[in-house]
């Protein structure tokens, strides 16, 4: 029986949750939780989405994402490939982890986002030691909603959920801490979440738009980088390993390609090629000489 078409909007906001197969746990330890993390943070760095809120269990786990203009099932589809190519050399294992696709709903609107929030983070009171104090729990987000903790992978975008409650923020977080512990309640409904259809939330956020055209990306990094079109498409060609890296990382980011979709642009260069090198490009423009590139090719393309 072929498999729904997933819904999606480039705009809205997701409740996303990834289980694994039955016979194996996810995470066999918190070196595997905190490696998907790590893989969430370079997906996020690629995609340039938002991460609202998250909580890793044993066996599957759970993240409120806005998508910001990218395609979820991509996101996804790098999260849980690299987690799962990790996962089977560290156990010595072969064969699928993941159960099925991931799961995803889109949000509704600002009621619900609130009650998910709660469901996303109370899910740590069924971790033994965590019963009272879900906030503890180093694999969830809620301790950096309430200050308790730094956020270590620099995943979060706390600010857009606590300027609901309160401006200053402050305020804000004292707020969120009175709602999360007074909707147990709420959080018990949400159990039942997946078997709704899901409806679309859209808000009054900023969304990266992905329309650029690659023309326009090769025609930048040409010029920022001084070399001929022609040279991005010679196999071994020197000195241009750097440009090649940052222009498939910012097709990936700005222009929605696949690997497959940047192979053929590029000619004569593969997909796990292709994959490597926007992993090198995405390291590249955190340099100090490349800083800015990325601001830079979002004004020139306004």
């Amino acid at each position: 029986m072929p498999r729904l078409a997933r819904e999606k909007s480039f705009d809205s906001i997701y409740h996303i949750m990834v289980k694994s197969i039955s016979e194996v746990n996810l995470y066999i330890d918190e070196k595997d939780k905190a490696k998907y993390l790590d893989f969430v943070k370079k997906a996020q760095d690629q995609f340039e989405f938002r991460v609202y809120s998250y909580c890793l269990m044993d066996n599957h786990a759970h993240f409120i994402i806005d998508a910001n203009g990218a395609d979820i099932s991509k996101i996804m589809h790098f999260i849980n490939y690299k987690y799962a190519m990790y996962f089977n050399k560290r156990y010595e294992r072969h064969g699928h982890l993941f159960q099925d696709r991931f799961k995803s709903k889109i949000v509704k609107d600002d009621r619900y986002l609130f009650a998910l929030t709660a469901y996303v983070h109370f899910n740590a009171t069924d971790i033994k030691g965590y019963e009272t104090n879900p906030q503890d729990y180093p694999f969830s987000s809620l301790g950096i909603f309430l200050a308790e903790k730094k956020d270590e992978y620099e995943l979060i975008d706390d600010e857009f959920i606590l300027s609901m409650f309160n401006l200053k923020e402050a305020t804000a977080r004292a707020m969120y801490r009175d709602f999360i512990f007074k909707v147990k309640s709420v959080v018990d409904a949400q159990r039942e979440e997946f078997k709704n259809d899901p409806t679309e939330y859209r808000s009054m956020r900023t969304v990266l738009v992905r329309d650029i055209s690659p023309e326009k990306i090769i025609e930048i990094i040409t010029e920022k980088f001084n070399i001929d079109k022609l040279m991005l498409r010679i196999k071994r060609a020197k000195d241009v390993k750097e440009a090649k890296a940052v222009l498939c990382f910012v097709l990936r980011k700005f222009c929605d390609l696949k690997c497959a979709d940047i192979c053929r642009i590029l000619g004569n260069v593969g997909q796990a090629n292709v994959s490597k090198l926007c992993s090198i490009g995405r390291e590249l423009v955190k340099e100090e000489k490349y800083r800015g590139l990325i601001d830079e090719i979002l004004n020139m393309c306004a």
